[in-house]
């Protein structure tokens, strides 16, 4: 996630350049043909291309307006998460802390199963965010989980889903051992339905991009914009004995609608790994951070900071 607020004029144009070149191209091809001085090369009126560019304007918009939303429900969900996750810890570690004044309490399955809950739910964090964004970083979860556990999960096609199938499992174990009782089972079964609810928001977003025919449609009324307009200003230009001025004009505008184009275009999927993403590992890490001190650990992961202005 970009979190700078002032950007590298060259880097903006490095990421712009098939667009600058396009109107670079089309633009200078008109200067060069009026800067013949042949009075009878065709133009267009200025309107045809001021409306083009008011209905692109206005379908750029919508677009736009369309991908934050998906960028920001995915951010929405994944605010879930972390609070779930922080929910599910206190839940574990409190509601078997509080069995201790019962006969059959022993401290060491109780604080058995605070770690393997606390380090599930850490391991399902990293999990899910790995398989959003479709990275092969299953071994940094070995040392959250048993050998067993890990095996399972590498085996399964739906990680995180294995996970939390594993949690329930904790779960049932430990009513069954007495360190969890009575309705302490539907307690801690409450944070881990609005994980799995997170989830299937996050896969949902992630397999059902935004209707191509907008990127489509987006992409060929912006080279039609950008072939266009030269041809609308070159006649007045040149008239004005300005013809050179059709080229910088011509580039500036053209560029305003590519950059609100490519807004709405990097946001339309928020987990794909670019620098526009949600922050997936600062936030896992943030949680990770968070659950174990919910059992008492004080060397914690360091906070992940941000590199170049963007946070990862």
């Amino acid at each position: 996630m970009l979190i700078k607020k002032q950007f590298n004029p060259l880097t903006v144009a490095r990421y712009m350049r098939v667009d600058l070149a396009l109107a670079i191209l089309f633009s200078g091809a008109v200067w060069a043909l009026y800067s013949t001085g042949n009075e009878t090369l065709p133009g267009i009126p200025f309107s045809i291309p001021a409306t083009l560019g008011s209905a692109l304007a206005i379908f750029i918009a919508f677009r736009n307006q369309s991908s934050y939303a998906r960028w920001w429900e995915a951010r929405t969900a994944w605010g879930t998460i972390s609070a779930s996750s922080r929910v599910l810890a206190r839940l574990a570690v409190t509601l078997s802390n509080a069995h201790r004044g019962k006969s059959n309490f022993r401290d060491d399955h109780t604080k058995a199963f605070q770690s393997a809950m606390v380090r599930l739910q850490v391991a399902w964090c990293y999990a899910l965010a790995f398989q959003l964004r479709r990275h092969d970083r299953w071994e940094e979860l070995r040392p959250l989980l048993a050998a067993a556990d890990y095996d399972r999960m590498m085996r399964s096609s739906n990680r995180p889903v294995t996970l939390q199938l594993i949690q329930g499992e904790q779960i049932y174990e430990a009513m069954e051992s007495g360190v969890l009782v009575g309705f302490d089972s539907v307690q801690v079964e409450g944070p881990l339905n609005a994980l799995a609810l997170a989830q299937g928001t996050c896969e949902r977003i992630r397999d059902t991009p935004l209707l191509r025919q907008y990127h489509y449609f987006t992409r060929m009324f912006l080279v039609v914009f950008m072939m266009a307009f030269p041809l609308g200003i070159a006649a007045d230009f040149n008239h004005l004995h300005l013809g050179w001025a059709i080229v910088p004009v011509s580039v500036l505008v053209s560029f305003v609608f590519a950059v609100m184009a490519r807004v709405g275009e990097v946001n339309e999927d928020p987990f794909k790994g670019t620098i526009t993403d949600i922050p997936l590992n600062a936030l896992c890490r943030s949680i990770e951070r968070d659950m174990l001190e919910t059992l008492g650990e004080n060397q914690l992961p360091p906070l992940a900071e941000p590199a170049r202005g963007i946070l990862d």
